[in-house]
């Protein structure tokens, strides 16, 4: 029974992590109807960041948050206006390649910049492990954990009492109606773009205590967040929270009671099986992934 709680305490956590790396995703999603198929490396520069913050000036990864949430939403900004801009209202096909171009360049630009070699921390607070009862938990899983939550909270509060948030949210459900309404949607985009890449940058800080980084680490985790988003749904943030949630549930105890190796082939087995019993996700709405095409 013991081992039991502790899978299951485990596989929540872990789905924390999961519900961080995805939330930006399904928010750009939403808002943009676009695909990042580069979001995987954007994490993987905010680990890069993180990372050298600690190795040269000694700065905590959990402090390197408000350093590196900033820059990775300039760095959104600039992207925005440079490319992803560029491609709004263009066909699906010129999005796609402008993502998958983009997420080539960084990789190899990371690369050259920083070699293939695997980077990990090593410090004290990164190592501990506490114990509540039966079950012991890390610190670096459930600092991560509480993050995301908080983050999710914040993010939910903002998009549904705030103006901007407000704006967002009505050019998500209707461009032309929020353009009449007096929205820049151009300015929606953008904030909303920048906004999903800061998320990364606060996800790269959390992972790398937990994770090394490598310029293609960015690939597991994308991989991942697009299952969560497609099963919770696209576009919807409750829908993310309950994917990420899951699919780290079925990982913990897929690994334990059959085998490590053969995780992904369980929650890929779980995801087809709610996708043919629920073709939208867990709390997708009936018709977004046709506006995303359109």
């Amino acid at each position: 029974m013991d081992i039991v709680l502790q899978l299951l305490v485990s596989g929540v956590l872990l789905g924390g992590i999961y519900v961080l790396v995805s939330i930006g995703l399904t928010l750009v999603f939403g808002v943009m109807k676009i695909v990042n198929f580069a979001h995987g490396d954007f994490l993987m520069l905010g680990m890069f960041g993180a990372f050298f913050l600690f190795q040269s000036l000694g700065l905590n990864p959990y402090v390197s948050i408000f350093v590196m949430a900033p820059a990775l939403f300039l760095l959104g900004t600039i992207v925005y206006q440079t490319i992803v801009g560029r491609t709004i209202s263009r066909s699906p096909v010129v999005q796609i390649f402008a993502f998958i171009g983009l997420s080539v360049a960084l990789q190899n630009l990371a690369l050259v910049l920083f070699s293939a070699d695997y980077r990990a921390l090593n410090t004290p607070l990164v190592n501990k492990v506490f114990q509540v009862g039966p079950v012991h938990v890390s610190f670096a899983l459930l600092a991560a954990f509480l993050v995301a939550s908080i983050i999710t909270l914040l993010l939910f509060l903002f998009l549904h009492y705030t103006y901007t948030g407000k704006a967002i949210r009505s050019a998500s459900q209707d461009r032309f109606a929020a353009t009449l309404m007096g929205i820049s949607n151009q300015k929606i985009y953008r904030f909303t773009f920048a906004l999903g890449l800061g998320l990364l940058g606060i996800a790269g800080c959390l992972l790398i205590p937990i994770y090394s980084v490598y310029p293609t680490v960015g690939e597991q985790f994308a991989l991942i967040a697009f299952v969560v988003v497609v099963l919770g749904g696209l576009g919807s943030l409750p829908g993310a929270v309950a994917g990420g949630i899951l699919i780290g549930l079925i990982e913990t105890l897929s690994s334990y009671f059959i085998a490590p190796s053969m995780k992904q082939l369980v929650y890929f087995c779980v995801f087809i099986l709610i996708l043919i019993l629920r073709p939208n996700g867990l709390f997708g709405k009936p018709g977004a992934a046709e506006v995303a095409a359109e």
